[in-house]
């Protein structure tokens, strides 16, 4: 069964002026996100999620993605992906939309990206926030692209409902001035070729 769809989202943000200082490419980061009904709401608990996976993912991953480069076409930088699913719902709902192949490699091979999607995920009520976090998409150690979207929507989710969303910057966070992690790493003495200093 394909997703059923209430509503869709576009948001554009663009930072001109960050701490005073006139940003001198400025920056944008982009929402598409969708509200869908939970395809397991009122059914109880549910063993196995992955059928309504397989059906869901694939149509979500492929429309947000398009929403999101029909913005910034080849000039996406930082991605990332997040889903808030509503009261009556569980946290796994919302992951199992997020957390699939069949949703996120839509994204990642649309941009040809070489790190994985950051990604938060929540239960909450009607214009609860919803935050996307980004990274670099072929860089994980690039700090400069380290960010996060902020917004909501003022009716949703209900409690019937998961929103799911991918972020996406042009640009990375405006003036941004603390160096990356590669830089870290060669100070402290470690591994410059594991940017997760692991």
């Amino acid at each position: 069964m394909p997703a059923e769809i209430r509503r869709t989202l576009l948001q554009v943000q663009i930072t001109q002026i960050e701490g005073g200082q006139t940003v001198p490419v400025p920056t944008k980061l982009i929402t598409a996100l969708a509200i869908i009904k939970n395809p397991w709401f009122g059914r109880g608990f549910v063993e196995n999620l992955r059928p309504e996976i397989q059906d869901v993912c694939p149509e979500l991953g492929k429309l947000l993605t398009d929403m999101i480069l029909d913005v910034t076409g080849d000039a996406l930088e930082g991605y990332g992906k997040a889903s808030v699913v509503g009261m009556g719902g569980e946290l796994e709902h919302a992951q199992a939309l997020t957390h699939s192949l069949w949703f996120g490699n839509q994204y990642r091979d649309a941009v040809k990206a070489k790190t994985y999607l950051a990604f938060s995920n929540t239960r909450g009520a009607a214009g609860c926030p919803l935050m996307i976090p980004l990274m670099d998409k072929d860089d994980g150690g690039r700090r400069s692209h380290y960010q996060t979207i902020h917004t909501n929507v003022p009716d949703a989710p209900a409690e019937d409902e998961i929103i799911i969303a991918l972020g996406a910057s042009v640009g990375g966070h405006p003036l941004h001035r603390i160096g990356n992690r590669y830089d870290d790493l060669r100070e402290m003495g470690r591994d410059v070729d594991n940017p997760a200093g692991v």
